[in-house]
């Protein structure tokens, strides 16, 4: 099945280029150059969605945010010449699956893409357990839901992806930075205060001592059974 990519690009230039060059790696464009032509795309069977940031009736970080609302699960990817460290930080708290600058290497890009389908592909390692229970906690990886005390609790895609990697392995203690690279994807990222942040909306969600501080080292899941 040949995968489908949602280009949302206003720059009719870089736009036009970057459509040839992924329809040349044998990938399938919708092509859309506003908010309202990308809420009005066609969907459905897309497996990608490469989003800039700056368009011209509006940006595209809300775009992002419907999408992850709405409960789209498919990757999202951040293509922006906006390069300042919070630009990043807000985008992938909102839900971004990775986020490259202008001017970019389209060889990475296409890299990028191919990892982040990988990740959404059927039947891999990572989606073969579909549910994990940890004492009182369940996560639904196939629907993407977290219950607590058999209530459900909203979680945002970082939360999600946060409280998995501690829940695969309870007990064990993660560093803050290897927590960024497991979850965030980025080696040495800039500020680890993005991890406590985290930590902070998770207990305020489910409880304070699910999430247990490290001392020196960084967080641990605790299951005391």
């Amino acid at each position: 099945m040949e995968a489908k990519i949602l280009l949302v690009e206003d720059d009719e230039s870089l736009g036009t280029s970057l459509q040839q060059y992924l329809e040349g790696e044998g990938y399938v464009i919708t092509r859309a150059r506003s908010l309202t032509e990308a809420r009005a795309a066609d969907r459905s069977d897309i497996g990608c969605v490469i989003l800039d940031w700056m368009l011209p009736d509006g940006q595209g970080i809300d775009f992002l945010k419907e999408l992850r609302e709405a409960g789209t699960k498919v990757p999202i990817m951040m293509l922006t010449a906006r390069t300042e460290l919070i630009d990043k930080v807000i985008g992938l708290e909102s839900g971004a699956d990775d986020y490259m600058t202008k001017p970019f290497e389209p060889r990475e890009l296409i890299a990028r893409i191919r990892v982040q389908m990988r990740k959404e592909a059927p039947g891999d390692a990572a989606s073969a357990k579909e549910k994990i229970n940890v004492g009182d906690l369940t996560m639904d990886f196939a629907q993407r839901e977290v219950f607590f005390e058999g209530v459900k609790k909203e979680f945002t895609k970082m939360e999600f992806d946060f409280l998995r990697l501690l829940a695969e392995t309870p007990n064990r203690a993660f560093s803050r930075e290897e927590i960024l690279n497991k979850v965030w994807g980025y080696e040495n990222y800039p500020s680890t205060r993005t991890v406590d942040t985290h930590v902070l909306q998770i207990r305020q969600k489910l409880t304070d001592t699910l999430i247990e501080t490290v001392r020196g080292i960084g967080y641990r899941l605790r299951n005391d059974a």
